[in-house]
């Protein structure tokens, strides 16, 4: 069966001003790379639709997403970019990108259980990670895997979802929406101290938080998936996995200073579908976070990729 990949143009027009990292060009550097490797062809590329409101509130206020809403909608028929923090900037192009992100983790959720895909890998940003049930931060407006979690909770009625998380930042806003709600595990490793200096302490009892430290390369990390992650999941059982597909981990890229390589992305994502064999039909649905060096984001995503087509 196979992996579907969705992306859409309007994840690529927006942009946050020059210099910023989380621009346009990642989304490129992905696909040039999938096309000059050859790997393209392994996958079924689709365009993401837009979420619609009642998807986004099921991981956000609601007077939130209609406020973000509201806002977005001033800057793209103003034409004048607007901080909401001052690193999370929205352009004219923002709400058509942020609807397309969230919609692909949607529709990725809905071919995976509908048995139209096995695996789903979203190029979308902006990334989601970093917004709460009612903040925008951390270059995120809307959370896509959390509203894809709960719309597999809640509208196909599963009673078990995963959520994997190997950003170097702490996914604090995912860890808000879904802290307590016991149909989800998080598990996550990340940089500590680091943006967005959470973390530490877990907000819920159904979350397996792994701060790691400056410079941990990849066996450490191994070891802390084999004996902290790895246990947890096996224990609960996920019936579909989400991963927050973060790559800034990488040893090449600035944001952070851990020293992961391709091959720890490999090994994690081998991982994960042998988890998902034994438990969840093999299903996953990855969405992009973080990875700001454009050529170790690109070979990372592929590694991620060639695993997830295995």
């Amino acid at each position: 069966m196979n992996t579907v990949f969705y992306s859409h143009p309007a994840c690529r027009r927006h942009d946050m001003g020059e210099g910023h990292p989380e621009c346009p060009a990642r989304l490129d550097a992905i696909t040039d790379h999938l096309r000059a490797t050859g790997l393209d062809i392994a996958l079924d590329f689709r365009e993401a639709p837009e979420a619609r409101t009642e998807q986004l509130a099921r991981a956000h206020a609601a007077g939130y997403v209609a406020g973000v809403t509201d806002v977005l909608t001033q800057v793209r028929d103003s034409g004048e970019p607007r901080h909401l923090d001052p690193d999370t900037i929205a352009c004219p192009e923002t709400l058509a990108a942020a609807l397309r992100a969230a919609g692909a983790a949607v529709a990725a959720t809905d071919d995976v259980l509908k048995g139209t895909a096995k695996r789903a890998f979203c190029a979308v940003r902006p990334p989601g990670h970093h917004a709460t049930r009612d903040e925008a931060m951390g270059f995120c407006f809307f959370n896509n895997v959390a509203v894809a979690a709960r719309h597999a909770l809640d509208v196909h009625g599963l009673a078990r979802v995963a959520i994997v998380d190997f950003d170097v930042h702490h996914g604090n806003g995912t860890e808000d929406i879904i802290a307590g709600d016991e149909r989800v595990l998080m598990v996550s490793f990340f940089q500590h101290p680091l943006y967005p200096y959470s973390g530490a302490v877990p907000k819920g009892t159904n979350m397996v938080n792994v701060p790691l430290p400056p410079y941990t390369r990849g066996p450490q990390m191994r070891e802390a998936v084999e004996q902290q992650w790895l246990p947890a999941l096996e224990a609960f059982r996920p019936q579909l996995i989400f991963v927050s597909a973060g790559f800034d981990a990488h040893r090449e890229d600035e944001l952070g200073q851990m020293g992961l390589v391709e091959a720890d992305y490999a090994w994690l994502t081998e991982r994960l579908v042998a988890l998902a064999g034994r438990h969840a039909e093999g299903r996953i649905v990855s969405c992009l976070e973080g990875g700001y060096h454009l050529g170790a984001l690109a070979r990372s995503v592929a590694a991620h990729l060639r695993a997830l087509t295995a």
